[in-house]
């Protein structure tokens, strides 16, 4: 397979991702947001909260409205310029998704009409059960995608069936329920709560800049502060809970993640470091610049143990450690050649298969089923190819971890001030911190992905189809226009996003007559 088509093919799937990740965790944020203040307006019946719903309500549906445009391409692009991933496994990927477009989106879609369009054409009560059922429907959507993509990283419920080239599911509980799937889906909602406080904080506290809307920017502060609080926490939770599942199926990402090259007992974690790689004629060596060092942290996070042994990058190349479970691990290049075997027996089944004998049908398969653990390894050419790039998942890995103990202090200190509304009002550097902060939410949005991504090569599916045997045979011409073709529309799309996003938040909260709602003092 031609490497510039690869690389272009990677590229336009990454873009139109990032493109499509922008919009898609503040439409879960908002989500939760406009559901709990118009809880407040139900419970109390005071129509200034109506009115801070209806805000949130609107920029949800900008939101919402782009996320489905990149969403559909996003899907769309699995079939163009990955035929073979589909092919090879879209038997189980595709369910997952398809429960989401039939399930949870068609719920979401029905209930955002009357949350938009019914405040004067339901009760209020049907309306704020619509409202949380908007909630609930996006929060089910990202549950079906982020099954489908922990099935990428710890591929489980399934046979591969050699007659018809494909992956079949036999155990959709397995799927649907993984504990990878569990955590990511949590980890994965938590960041995107924390991404729609810093959001409705970022523009109250804009507003209370402007000396406008001071009711309404406080008051949306403290609903935001209490959400960020709780989603900050549990995401550190959720977090650990993440690196300890990585260090046990991945265990090539988390060594990537520290730069840790060679393993052992008692590791520590690295806080901070600049690490480099120096090649001296035909002799490498590893290490860092300068590093703040967590004695023995490492070993607890990925073992549960504060001696526990954790391999390294050269460590899981070669092979000959103790696993878990008691067995040898084994080396890159044994994987390679089980790999290789898997796909020679493959090969020689099919032929077997159109002379009519059963025997060497029977032989083949058994060897075919006892190697294909290994059977991407077949596609692997040299042990280095398994490396993901190490620098960029130790930055991702720090910004993300660095600004998620940001967010903790940032509620807890902007929440203290929202209860005491008068001085607030008057902190103008906490105000300015408030707005700075919303785009440290995306970078450690995206840098999280970027960790799970990126740490995942060269594999599409861990250990199962890499990258290289998943894409489409296509011009790689085509795939550069249409590369061009995309990133303009998006670029178009989300500008026309932010300008409408910025005109409504430059009105504020609206009456019902299109009035802005004046300061409360």
């Amino acid at each position: 397979m031609d490497a510039s088509l690869i690389d272009w093919s990677r590229a336009q799937f990454a873009m139109t991702a990032a493109y499509h990740w922008i919009f898609v965790p503040l439409t879960l944020g908002l989500s939760l947001i406009m559901a709990v203040a118009e809880t407040v307006y139900y419970r109390t019946g005071k129509p200034e909260w109506k009115k801070y719903a209806k805000f949130w309500i609107k920029l949800f549906a900008v939101n919402f409205a782009v996320g489905i445009a990149t969403g559909l391409i996003l899907e769309f692009e699995f079939g163009t310029n990955w035929s073979n991933y589909s092919w090879f496994v879209g038997d189980i990927f595709g369910a997952p998704l398809a429960i989401e477009g039939i399930a949870a989106f068609f719920m979401e879609a029905a209930f955002v009409v009357v949350m938009l369009f019914g405040w004067k054409k339901v009760s209020r009560g049907f309306h704020l059960a619509s409202t949380w059922l908007v909630f609930a429907g996006a929060t089910l959507s990202a549950w079906w995608i982020l099954v489908a993509n922990a099935w990428m990283q710890d591929p489980v419920g399934v046979t591969f069936n050699p007659d018809t080239m494909r992956n079949e599911m036999t155990d959709f509980a397995a799927v649907a329920l993984s504990p990878v799937a569990v955590n990511k889906f949590f980890h994965t909602v938590f960041s995107a709560w924390i991404l729609g406080s810093a959001f409705v904080i970022g523009v109250s506290c804009w507003f209370l800049l402007k000396k406008r809307n001071v009711h309404f920017s406080v008051s949306s502060i403290k609903i935001a502060g209490w959400t960020g609080i709780v989603a900050a926490i549990l995401s550190v939770v959720s977090g650990d809970g993440s690196a300890f599942q990585v260090s046990d199926r991945q265990p090539m990402k988390l060594a990537s993640m520290e730069a840790l090259y060679d393993g052992g007992n008692g590791v520590g974690l690295i806080a901070l470091g600049a690490p480099y790689v120096r090649k001296t004629g035909s002799d490498t060596t590893e290490g860092f610049y300068f590093k703040l060092n967590f004695p023995q942290m490492l070993s607890v996070l990925a073992t549960r143990n504060i001696n526990g042994y954790v391999p390294g990058i050269n460590d899981i190349l070669k092979g000959g450690y103790e696993l878990p479970d008691g067995r040898t691990a084994l080396s890159a290049k044994e994987k390679m050649r089980r790999g290789r075997k898997a796909l020679d027996a493959l090969a020689e089944y099919h032929v077997f298969k159109k002379s009519g004998d059963e025997k060497g049908m029977l032989e083949t398969r058994d060897t075919l089923l006892q190697n294909m653990r290994y059977f991407g390894y077949g596609y692997i050419k040299d042990p280095a190819e398994l490396v993901p790039d190490v620098p960029l998942l130790f930055y991702s890995f720090r910004i993300m971890v660095i600004l998620g103990i940001y967010f903790i202090l940032f509620f807890i200190y902007i929440l203290a001030y929202a209860y005491r509304e008068n001085r607030f009002a008057t902190q103008r550097g906490l105000q300015r911190i408030g707005v700075f902060t919303l785009p440290l939410a995306y970078i450690a949005g995206m840098a999280g992905w970027v960790v799970a991504e990126v740490g995942r090569q060269p594999w599409a599916i861990q250990d199962l189809l890499p990258v290289i045997a998943a894409s489409s045979n296509l011009d790689v011409a085509s795939v550069k226009l249409s590369f061009f073709i995309f990133l303009l529309i998006f670029t178009v799309l989300f500008i026309a996003a932010t300008g409408i996003m910025l005109n409504i938040i430059r009105k504020g909260p609206e009456d019902d007559a299109g009035g802005v709602v004046k300061t409360i003092k």
